[in-house]
């Protein structure tokens, strides 16, 4: 026994010296993951090679700390968008999904198939105050305001040309764009794609080429058009007769002004 005790000495010491390594790594992990907020991404479910079309049993799901995922990778409530693409790089299991390893969508679009039988799409210069200060999405609905001068008087008018009218587009985004694909100046836009009837088309050009054009951006449930509009004209807002009246009907409809959480 004299003779093992220097080496059962050695053994315990070698074992209390890993022992305490572990416990420092591991007192290590827990300072560097306290704090984390962990959110869940999309990773691939098993290994995927170049080229493959990527389907819903080739993806699974794991939490990652907040603090590493960038815009570029992909997570659970965008995952649908990447399903049937085409794999550009080879993947292992395991590895997160990012934007850039998918072929875009974008520039495949055809803005044809939005357009409805028997109507007209087409483009007009809009962006900054002129497209509601850029808050204008395709699917919105917007009136068209028409200001120009009179051929006989001379007299500038404004009216309300055109009512509840679809955005098919903003730029070269559409409903179906996928955001997520777009730089963030491809989201900026200066014109904006309606969709018309070929008269109402006619009538739009014809507006353009006389004066300014700026849209109004309507709610989505308020498809009223009505029909007894008149033109608004130096005289009537110099006397104040039909803001007054305008006025009024603010107050019976009711408007509302949402502040801090109440109305």
């Amino acid at each position: 026994m004299k003779g093992r005790t220097p080496l059962l000495i050695a053994i315990g010491l070698g074992l209390g010296a890993a022992m305490l390594a572990w416990l420092n790594v591991s007192t290590a992990r827990r300072e560097a993951r306290k704090g984390w907020n962990l959110v869940p991404i999309v990773v691939a479910g098993q290994d995927v090679d170049e080229g493959t079309t990527l389907t819903t049993d080739m993806i699974a799901q794991r939490a990652m700390p907040s603090q590493f995922v960038t815009p570029s990778v992909i997570k659970p409530d965008n995952y649908s968008y990447v399903v049937g693409q085409r794999v550009l790089v080879n993947l292992k299991k395991g590895d997160p999904l990012l934007w850039s390893q998918f072929e875009s969508s974008k520039g495949l679009e055809r803005l044809s198939k939005a357009v409805q039988k028997n109507f007209r799409a087409i483009s007009i210069a809009a962006a900054g105050e002129g497209a509601v200060g850029g808050w204008i999405r395709p699917n919105d609905h917007v009136d068209i305001i028409a200001t120009f001068k009179d051929p006989q008087s001379s007299e500038t008018n404004t009216m309300t040309l055109l009512q509840n009218v679809l955005v098919l587009a903003t730029g070269k985004i559409t409903g179906n764009t996928n955001m997520n694909l777009l730089s963030s100046s491809d989201r900026r836009y200066s014109n904006i794609t309606l969709l018309m009837l070929p008269e109402e088309v006619e009538i739009l050009t014809l507006a353009e080429g006389m004066g300014k054009i700026t849209l109004a951006l309507r709610n989505e449930d308020d498809l009223e058009t009505p029909s007894d509009r008149v033109k608004t004209t130096p005289e009537t807002l110099i006397t104040g007769e039909r803001v007054n009246a305008l006025l009024k009907k603010r107050h019976q409809l009711g408007i509302q002004v949402i502040s801090g959480g109440g109305r």
